[in-house]
């Protein structure tokens, strides 16, 4: 069960880590308020990931981090409006099933 927790603590920390740069991103000059709630969203992610290494094997742990990733490619596609070429929706497909496998192959 500790696995299967680590694995979700982890897919949250890359959630956060993508909408605490996005903040940063979307800062009109220099707000100090969008420039700590990014800060403190970006740090959730950090504190999520200090608790997955903790409970979760590192080996199963650091592909997922990889959802960052996708998470940004969803972003940029539905919140910036940004077109994405067919090569990245490709890799995309391949990260997601390459931590689906991982995911898949934790020990029960």
């Amino acid at each position: 069960m500790k696995n299967k927790t680590s694995i979700l603590l982890m897919v949250f920390c890359s959630a956060c880590l993508c909408l605490g740069s996005l903040v940063w991103k979307l800062m009109p000059g220099y707000n100090i308020f969008y420039f700590l709630g990014g800060f403190a969203i970006y740090g959730i992610g950090a504190f999520l990931m200090i608790l997955a290494y903790r409970y979760g094997e590192l080996s199963v742990l650091q592909p997922m981090n990889s959802l960052s990733y996708v998470f940004s490619t969803i972003i940029a596609i539905f919140i910036l409006q940004e077109k994405i070429p067919l090569i990245n929706i490709i890799g995309i497909v391949l990260i997601v099933s390459g931590v689906v496998v991982i995911g898949r192959s934790v020990r029960r």
